[in-house]
């Protein structure tokens, strides 16, 4: 039997009512856009009575400003949303990466590169106290260090605020620190500004071929945990190496025991077989929804 839907409207100057019929499924949408002070929910009870069901499915949409931003990093089976209050940046930098800062309901004023969060204002400093503290509780020395990524400032900050003399920055993308700096600017403290720090922008691995043997007390690696960053640290861990002091320490952040086991072991094997050590520490970020793992090695 050949089965046809039909639809329904009822139009009001500010809402509407609808259903669609989906017969061959066996589903009836209904869509009530309601304004003022009716609450939609009140017609629910009418499809219970009215209409002979196995299942009801209510899906609530506010008529606001506010939109939902999903964590893509969500685990199988569940979605989550950023509650987003409104988009304050939102291109791609001539790097090609996709620059977003977003001021979210919960964490205020955020960066998010390629879809994935990076910083939010209310726990930065959780990650980077906890990231440049790992380094530091291996090896108190603080004359000089390299940071590699970290776009955001925060790690250039903390370096600055353990007194470290020397700071070299490298970072691939200058239009994430100037946008940072703009809308996060409690974050890097104006670091770039700073005569302690050296900013180097493009390449970091290409960069570091011209520094001298043993230079850095401390390497500071604040790259993405995905593979493709495994493998390019990988790539260049005996350009690091020379440059890392004796007993100096290399730190990165390694991503999500929590979220993607597989890649912070990936990060660890890389580690242990440069350096024969690896010590993993972690802190938990709300705006990660997760705790979040650094991985620190003594260059023996």
């Amino acid at each position: 039997m050949n089965l046809r839907g039909f639809t329904i409207l009822a139009l009001l100057a500010e809402s509407h009512i609808s259903f669609h019929t989906f017969p061959e499924k066996g589903i009836i949408s209904f869509d009530f856009f309601t304004c003022g002070k009716v609450n939609p929910s009140v017609a629910i009870d009418i499809i219970k009575k009215e209409f002979e069901h196995k299942r009801i499915v209510k899906k609530e949409f506010n008529r606001d400003t506010k939109s939902l931003y999903h964590d893509i990093y969500s685990s199988p089976g569940l979605q989550k949303s950023y509650v987003v209050n409104d988009v304050l940046e939102d291109f791609k930098s001539k790097v090609g990466q996709h620059i977003e800062i977003l001021d979210l309901e919960q964490f205020g004023k955020s960066l998010f590169i390629d879809g994935e969060i990076q910083v939010a204002a209310t726990d930065e400093h959780l990650y980077s106290s906890a990231f440049v503290g790992s380094g530091l509780n291996l090896n108190k020395d603080n004359e000089r260090a390299a940071i590699i990524g970290g776009g955001d400032g925060g790690v250039a900050r903390e370096c600055i605020s353990k007194k470290f003399n020397f700071i070299d920055w490298y970072e691939l993308d200058p239009e994430v620190v100037d946008v940072c700096n703009k809308h996060l600017g409690d974050i890097g403290k104006k670091a770039t500004e700073k005569n302690s720090v050296k900013c180097v922008w493009g390449d970091a691995f290409e960069s570091i071929k011209t520094v001298g043997d043993d230079t850095y007390d401390h390497i500071f690696v604040d790259l993405n945990d995905d593979q493709f960053c495994i493998d390019l640290a990988a790539k260049n861990m005996d350009s690091l190496v020379r440059i890392l002091k004796p007993k100096g320490v290399i730190t990165a952040q390694v991503g999500s025991q929590d979220k993607k086991p597989q890649q912070v072991e990936n990060w660890l094997n890389v580690f242990n077989q440069n350096f024969g050590n690896a010590k993993l520490s972690r802190v938990y970020i709300p705006s990660f929804d997760c705790s979040w793992n650094f991985s620190s090695s003594i260059n023996h």
